[in-house]
């Protein structure tokens, strides 16, 4: 088999246990999760697993919280966290933080803690690619009837 067709293999099947997982209860996937990942996560070969804007992918766990990455474009919803604060960490692009008396700027590399209760919403005009570090089973909206479904990358 040659390398291109062995790497496609294995992105695919890696994929297919992606999928997979979303059908197990959330403890079993959080274990099987902590076990993938006691190596190096490479946060630009996640973000290259997936093109959907708004829909975070959780790489890994760290004290009860998932490390998600997540691809944005355009403006999200305003919404709020009552039980935790919201953080952002710009890895490419620009993000603009808005919330009701103030809008925060971030390039690159710049991160910014939005404080629990606070209602925010966020805008990217290009494509920004963001790390998101947030209590494990937090709902991205605020609500848990609008909020994505867990995903993996």
């Amino acid at each position: 088999m040659g390398r291109l067709r062995r790497k496609s293999f294995v992105l695919n099947h890696v994929r297919l246990f992606s999928d997979l997982l979303l059908y197990l209860p959330v403890s079993i996937q959080l274990t099987l999760l902590a076990k993938m990942h006691k190596e190096v996560i490479n946060l630009s070969s996640k973000l290259n697993t997936f093109t959907e804007h708004w829909t975070p992918r959780t790489v890994g766990l760290f004290n009860g919280h998932d490390l998600m990455v997540v691809k944005v474009k355009g403006e999200f919803v305003w919404h709020s966290h009552a039980d935790t604060d919201d953080f952002f960490l710009v890895i490419k692009g620009k993000l603009k933080v808005e919330m009701r008396d103030r809008m925060v700027e971030l390039n690159a590399g710049e991160m910014y803690v939005v404080p629990k209760g606070v209602e925010h919403r966020t805008i990217a005009e290009d494509e920004a690619h963001l790390l998101l570090i947030e209590p494990t089973g937090t709902p991205n909206t605020g609500a848990i009837h609008t909020a994505a479904i867990r995903t993996f990358a």
